[in-house]
């Protein structure tokens, strides 16, 4: 069976204020053809369908288009939603939807019920686990304490126990949304940790044939049955490397995955990170292919220059992003308080502060606790208000 598996579309996102709308049609245009041109059996989407719980109606439009002409290819879809998406409105009308192949999981409790698709070698089961909010999901699943290896697991756990149902031989693969240990992050996904832990395990996705995963916006295989599709256009500088591709995965008839291509998907325009003082960004000639893209421009000029923005668009017309890195000493005590807390979690600057109104007395076990516990009920606080009509 030959699977086209997707993710993170992010329906209605901008760039830095740029509206990415064409972009994403362009995209799906180009996901319909990729359909066609290689005779794809079900096309998957790992959650993260639009960028928020209340999109804009374009996104929305944009979103109903690509469903009617999925349809109209006659290629079953399987789709969950994701931490962006709110479950409850992405998944109006699923039953109706169904009826034309678009298969949208939402709901947890019914993450054991399968999409069951036949090819000439027999069933292969779909599994969709949509994102699984632990503080929220906790109780359905039962499971013995807040996380989401926790709640994953107890979900996987339903997953084997009606696979074991099946008829031997029936290959399954398990659409999720979450962070598993191993893949590589970037800028643009929101933080989804839990108790200070984010990632799960592998293996906690141990008895099923594929995992089509959805979250960080890189292609990646964490190994030859579990990986990425990445979102298909970048949605940060911090993604300017990476090459935007779906993955063209062929299930055997024993359930092994044959074959695993990247396909890649359009890029609308480049992005480029430039650094360095003003005036060699300026005049470097080795930085010409940079004019046409979408440019993020660090400046370490000791002095912040005059006017940098409008002398850099003159230049580069597609600068999106300016930021301030003046050159210092390595014992320059003056570097900015973004700088200092570059790379450090929430937890990480709480408990930095509690040492420095402490005179260095950091928090205890309890107070981390406390601390984390905090952190956790305002993420949950804030998923509550986006879901809740």
């Amino acid at each position: 069976m030959r699977i086209l598996h997707t993710s993170d579309w992010h329906l209605g996102r901008s760039f830095h204020r740029v509206s990415l709308l064409a972009a994403q049609a362009a995209f799906l245009d180009h996901l319909v053809a990729t359909v066609r041109a290689r005779e794809v059996d079900v096309v998957l989407v790992a959650g993260d369908v639009y960028d928020r719980a209340v999109p804009p109606l374009a996104a929305v439009e944009l979103f109903d288009t690509a469903l009617h002409r999925l349809a109209a290819e006659g290629v079953p879809t399987v789709m969950i939603s994701g931490n962006h998406d709110s479950a409850r409105r992405l998944g109006v009308a699923a039953g109706l939807i169904e009826r034309a192949g678009i298969h949208l999981r939402t709901d947890p409790a019914r993450c054991a019920t399968p999409v069951i698709l036949a090819d000439a070698h027999g069933d292969v089961a779909f599994y969709g686990l949509p994102y699984l909010e632990p503080a929220l999901v906790r109780d359905e699943f039962k499971a013995p304490r807040t996380g989401h290896e926790a709640v994953l697991t107890a979900a996987m756990r339903r997953v084997r126990d009606d696979l074991a149902t099946r008829t031997a031989g029936t290959r399954s693969v398990v659409l999720a949304h979450a962070f598993v240990a191993g893949g590589d992050p970037s800028e643009s996904e929101r933080d989804i940790t839990v108790g200070g832990v984010a990632a799960v395990p592998a293996g906690v996705f141990d008895g099923v044939d594929y995992v089509a995963l959805g979250h960080l916006h890189g292609a990646q295989a964490i190994n030859e049955r579990v990986r990425y599709a990445g979102s298909p256009l970048a949605y940060s500088f911090s993604e300017a490397a990476h090459r935007k591709t779906m993955w063209l995965v062929d299930l055997g008839p024993d359930g092994a995955v044959e074959a695993a291509e990247r396909v890649d998907c359009p890029v609308p325009r480049a992005l480029a990170r430039i650094r360095g003082r003003l005036d060699t960004l300026l005049e470097d000639p080795g930085l010409a292919r940079h004019e046409e893209s979408w440019v993020e421009a660090t400046l370490t000029d000791p002095v912040r220059p005059a006017e940098p923005m409008a002398r850099l668009i003159a230049r580069f017309p597609g600068t999106l992003s300016l930021v301030l890195d003046p050159e210092r000493t390595d014992d320059d005590r003056s570097a900015s308080y973004a700088q200092r807390l570059q790379g450090r979690t929430d937890q990480q600057i709480a408990e930095d502060f509690v040492a420095h109104v402490r005179g260095g007395s950091g928090p205890d076990a309890p107070e981390r606790t406390v601390l984390r516990g905090a952190f956790d009920d305002v993420r949950v606080d804030a998923t509550v208000r986006e879901v809740t009509p």
